[in-house]
């Protein structure tokens, strides 16, 4: 019996991959005021499907998020129009499985 690989399932049938995009920072002021303009261009990327999730610590100042896409490249520009690209330490790693509770059916509910 030969190996069987399946190809990634996307909600909108598009042959893209996803991606886990971890993200290190530093924060200064400047770093503040821009967070107002990054999280409209993230919004904007959600909204579109391209992020699946975004979270932030900021006790580790560490970011990360899925990303769906054609290639790393391809994560890479959409990562580099945020204003604040230029306080990112970047690393992508394309995911062989992504689950979770999202892509799942929901649960039986008894009335």
């Amino acid at each position: 019996m030969g190996k069987q690989y399946c190809i990634m399932e996307n909600i909108n049938e598009e042959p893209f991959s996803k991606y886990q995009v971890t993200i290190h920072f530093e924060m200064d002021d400047e770093f503040m005021s821009l967070v107002p303009a990054h999280r409209l261009y993230i919004n904007s990327l959600i909204d579109k499907g391209t992020i699946d999730y975004y979270s932030v610590s900021m006790e580790t100042q560490r970011c990360w998020m899925i990303v769906n896409a054609l290639t790393k490249q391809e994560v890479e520009d959409y990562l580099i129009k945020t204003p604040l690209h230029k306080y990112w330490t970047i690393e992508i790693d394309e995911l062989f499985v992504y689950d979770s509770q999202t892509y799942r059916l929901p649960a039986l509910q008894l009335n």
